[in-house]
């Protein structure tokens, strides 16, 4: 039986490479040289953190930190920043999770698109990846380009194609 797993990562030290890189430019820029607060990356918690005295800076905060983030090769759905902004003390923080995984929710949309596109290929669940496995490596092929037109909402790798 032929098989792949479909996996979320995103690579640690690329994505601190973007995250540096943004800090120097937040350093450099005009608009935003007096700013308090900055761009902080936590690996543990793979989280991202941004401060400054207020939301429309957060915001440009953002958009420095998307663009750095494409630059360096990331998809860049593959921070969510959706999350609230909070206000604490003379500073706004904003927490952007960074998708690693792929979480419940991902996982049935791929197996339905895949169920959907009426492949022939089983796919399952296992932890943080869907393992899909067919008879034949053409099938497998089939399968990952009805994943990639299915609109997941988070980027996606296929690895470990065995055959």
């Amino acid at each position: 039986m032929a098989s792949f797993d479909i996996v979320s990562k995103v690579d640690p030290q690329t994505l601190e490479n973007a995250v540096n890189t943004a800090k120097k430019e937040l350093q450099t820029r005009y608009d935003l040289r007096d700013t308090k607060g900055g761009i902080e990356l936590d690996k543990k918690a793979n989280t991202i953190t941004l401060s400054s005295e207020n939301s429309m800076r957060v915001k440009a905060l953002e958009d420095i930190l998307l663009a750095r983030v494409v630059k360096q090769g990331i998809d860049g759905t593959a921070l969510d920043f959706t999350a609230e902004e909070q206000a604490s003390g003379a500073l706004v923080k904003k927490v952007i999770k960074v998708r690693a995984g792929v979480d419940k929710e991902a996982g049935r949309k791929i197996i339905k698109a895949i169920k959907d596109g009426k492949a022939k290929v089983e796919a399952q669940m296992q932890d943080d990846q869907v393992r899909v496995t067919a008879k034949k490596i053409d099938e497998l092929q089939a399968a990952i380009a009805l994943v990639r037109r299915a609109d997941i909402g988070q980027p996606l790798q296929f690895v470990n194609m065995k055959s």
